[in-house]
C-alpha cells in the first residue's frame, strides 16, 4: 500500500471513529445537549480534530444520515431490479425494506425525519447536504417510476407519481416518528410492523383503479 492510500485509509478510519462516537453522543444527550467537546471525548481525539473533518454539531448530527439512507437505497435497488416481481408486488417489497431499514437502526432512521423538521439542514455543508439530496432523491425516483409504470397499467388511479410518492414516504415518516415517542412511553410496546402493514394496506387499496389483482397484497 502506497503512502497515498495509506492516508486515505487512515483519514477514512478517522472519519468512521468520530461518527461512531457522535452517535453513542446523540444517543445518550440529544441533539441539544451533545457538545462537540462531548464527541471528542468519546471518541477519544482533540477537538480540533473533529473540526478538521466536519464543519459543526448540526453537520455532524446530519452525516449520520447517510449511513441510513445508503442502506436503504440498497434495500429499494434490489426491489426496484427485480423483474419478477409485479408492480403491486414492488410496492409492498418497499414497505419492507422500509421496515428492515428501520429495524437496521430506528434510530437513525428518525434522525432523518428530524433534521428536516428541525431545518438542520441549513446549517450543514454544501457538500454533504448534496449527498443527503442524491440519495433521497435516488430512493424518490424509483418509488415514482414504479408508481407511474402502475398509473399507465390501468392498475393504479390517473393522478401524478409524486402524488403517491409524498403519501407513501410521509406515512413511513410519521409512523417512524411516532413509534419513537411511543417507545420513549413504553419501551415494550412495538407496533411499528403492524401499523405499517396496515397502513400501506390501506394505501394501496385506495389507489387502485379496480383492474388490479390482489397478488401484491401483504398477508
Amino acid at each position: 500500500m502506497g503512502i497515498k492510500e495509506r492516508r486515505i485509509r487512515e483519514k477514512e478510519m478517522r472519519q468512521q471513529q468520530i461518527v461512531t462516537a457522535a452517535k453513542q453522543v446523540f444517543l445518550h444527550k440529544g441533539l441539544k445537549s451533545a457538545t462537540i467537546e462531548d464527541i471528542a471525548i468519546e471518541a477519544e481525539l482533540g477537538v480540533a480534530t473533529i473540526y478538521a473533518y466536519f464543519k459543526n454539531k448540526d453537520e455532524l448530527y446530519a452525516s449520520l444520515n447517510l449511513i441510513t439512507l445508503e442502506y436503504l437505497v440498497d434495500q429499494v435497488e434490489i426491489v426496484y431490479h427485480n423483474d419478477s416481481l409485479s408492480i403491486e408486488q414492488k410496492i409492498i417489497k418497499f414497505k419492507d425494506a422500509m421496515y428492515n431499514t428501520f429495524r437496521f437502526d430506528p434510530v437513525l432512521l428518525r434522525n432523518i425525519f428530524r433534521v428536516e423538521l428541525e431545518e438542520t439542514l441549513t446549517a450543514l455543508s454544501r457538500e454533504l447536504l448534496e449527498q443527503i439530496n442524491q440519495l433521497t432523491r435516488k430512493i424518490l425516483t424509483m418509488f415514482a417510476n414504479i408508481f407511474d409504470e402502475g398509473v399507465k397499467q390501468g392498475i393504479f388511479l390517473p393522478r401524478h407519481k409524486m402524488l403517491f410518492v409524498d403519501i407513501m414516504w410521509s406515512t413511513f415518516a410519521g409512523l417512524v416518528i411516532w413509534e419513537g415517542a411511543k417507545t420513549a412511553i413504553n419501551p415494550k410496546k412495538d407496533f411499528f410492523k403492524s401499523s405499517l402493514d396496515e397502513a400501506f394496506d390501506i394505501f394501496l387499496r385506495g389507489i387502485k383503479t379496480g383492474k388490479a389483482t390482489d397478488k401484491g397484497k401483504s398477508k
